[in-house]
């Protein structure tokens, strides 16, 4: 009767090294070849064969080597495995921890290359400079001119606004003066004889009367724009716009009757009129002759 082998018989007493490498023989490949398809350095799997395991750093790394290398030449890698931690505890490598899950060798084609990891950052940044422009242009950019409205009504507000005297009335040379300040202003008044009549930080309200025979008295302010002069009651022209200081200025009710008239329409030097503030004031064009 003829005896009936076992199927794998031939490997029943050689260890997983050895069936790796019978088998590898058996299919004609050289190391460089598993090397290539596992991932597997050369030294590591001549040292599996040999099952020279103080050449593999680790239970977890032979049992992953053993497993991507069966799994190679289409071996059963469950049982190699299984055969594999008898063999190492039989060698005393038990002591290295076993994995809850079966080691895998890292496959590099998984890893990105460097130049795609190069080319992926190039691209980040040039995705974040390219928002800042964005930013740049769209917060610092120029914009369009927004045009004001005219109203068509406004000849007629103006037609119909009172008709307003072109200059302040004159004052009286003989009438008392009277300052009164219109916010906080420094002020000091003094006769020709340097002789001073009144200094004081007055506030919006506060009033000062000028002596009515004081010797030529002249004023001093850096804001002549806060105060208001009247002589006998009547409003005179300002002091000034409050662009400088004003010192020397004649206060006296002949003094400020003398200052030129000026018009109330009048602006002061590089003031804009507002006419949403007040109505314009129109002055009369005269009509050519013979139309």
């Amino acid at each position: 009767m003829e005896e009936v082998v076992p199927e794998n018989q031939e490997f029943a007493f050689q260890t997983v090294g050895e069936q790796l490498k019978a088998e590898r023989d058996r299919r004609g490949w050289s190391l460089d070849e598993i090397a290539t398809r596992t991932r597997i350095p050369i030294r590591h799997l001549e040292s599996l064969e040999k099952s020279n395991f103080s050449k593999i750093p680790g239970t977890t790394y032979a049992l992953g080597f053993t497993r991507s290398y069966a799994r190679a030449m289409e071996m059963d890698e469950a049982k190699l495995g299984s055969e594999l931690r008898v063999e190492l505890a039989e060698a005393g490598q038990s002591s290295y921890p076993t994995p809850s899950q079966n080691y895998e060798p890292a496959d590099p084609s998984s890893v990105p290359s460097k130049m795609l990891a190069w080319t992926a950052a190039v691209i980040g940044v040039l995705v974040i400079a390219g928002y800042f422009i964005f930013r740049s242009f769209s917060l610092d950019g120029p914009t369009a001119p927004v045009e004001t409205p005219v109203s068509s009504e406004q000849p007629a507000v103006n037609a119909a606004a009172p008709p307003t005297p072109s200059a302040a009335p004159a004052a009286d040379a003989m009438g008392e003066v009277v300052m009164t300040a219109t916010g906080v202003v420094w002020v000091k008044v003094y006769d020709a004889d340097k002789k001073r009549l009144f200094e004081s930080e007055m506030k919006a309200g506060d009033k000062y009367t000028v002596p009515a025979d004081a010797n030529g008295p002249m004023i001093v302010t850096g804001r002549p724009d806060l105060l208001t002069l009247t002589v006998g009651g009547k409003a005179v022209p300002p002091l000034g716009t409050g662009e400088k200081t004003i010192a020397d200025v004649g206060i006296s009710a002949k003094a400020l009757a003398e200052r030129p008239a000026v018009p109330i329409s009048a602006a002061p030097a590089g003031t804009v009129p507002n006419s949403a503030a007040a109505p314009l004031v129109t002055q009369p064009v005269p009509t050519p002759t013979g139309q």
